[in-house]
């Protein structure tokens, strides 16, 4: 580009739209976007977007495309996490989300295990308020034992929603629970009016000897 630059600055502009164009195909791969298609469709809308913001508006402006796009995306996602019931393997302590691949995982009457996943914040708060309450309006539990260990933050707008949750619950008969914290959330919880309310018993990031707990405590 440094020396031959004057000329190729002679060749006309159709030869060289040739040029880009040949080394452009070689660039898209369809076998790629089927592969990407058959693992996750998400990301497949991602490359479609950006192969047409490219082709329709150039090629900075398509990249941008591709990036707000995935942008709005994770931002979707992170506002709106899964909420899991778990069920037991069968012979194990193995605890999964519940699925008609698994028909045969345990439930036990009057104890609904569930586990959230991610970044809990002003963002996601409510709508995962929402769909706790759900559940527990569909299952009607004992007990609600909610598996933390898949979060890695809790911001304080999300506690003070659980707390205001373990209060309604509690008001209703139904105990909460919350088990397999990792050390920051712990810390958190313990020095918050949710941990004065649960205790040492109710709040632990040892979710197998909960576990063995929980059945001990419905049996009775």
């Amino acid at each position: 580009m440094l020396l031959l630059a004057p000329l190729l600055g002679l060749m006309p502009h159709a030869t060289l739209a040739a040029v880009v164009i040949v080394y452009s195909i070689g660039l898209i791969h369809p076998a790629e976007f089927r592969a990407i298609l058959r693992v996750r469709r998400t990301e497949f809308i991602w490359a479609v977007a950006a192969l047409a913001g490219v082709v329709l508006l150039g090629t900075l402006q398509g990249i941008v495309v591709a990036i707000v796009l995935s942008l709005v995306a994770l931002a979707s996602q992170t506002a709106n996490p899964p909420v899991h019931v778990l069920g037991r393997k069968p012979g194990t302590n193995v605890f999964r989300p519940r699925s008609t691949e698994h028909p045969e995982d345990e439930a036990f009457p009057g104890l609904l295990l569930l586990r959230l996943e991610g970044r809990l914040f002003f963002a996601n708060a409510e709508r995962i308020a929402e769909k706790i309450r759900l559940l527990i309006d569909e299952a009607k539990p004992k007990i609600v034992a909610i598996d933390l260990s898949g979060v890695f933050d809790l911001e304080y707008t999300a506690l003070k929603m659980l707390t205001e949750g373990e209060k309604r619950q509690r008001d209703r008969g139904v105990s909460l629970w919350l088990v397999g914290l990792n050390p920051d959330v712990l810390s958190m919880v313990q020095r918050s009016p949710l941990g004065e309310v649960l205790g040492e018993s109710e709040c632990t990031s040892t979710w197998k000897w909960r576990s063995r707990d929980t059945w001990r405590r419905l049996r009775r």
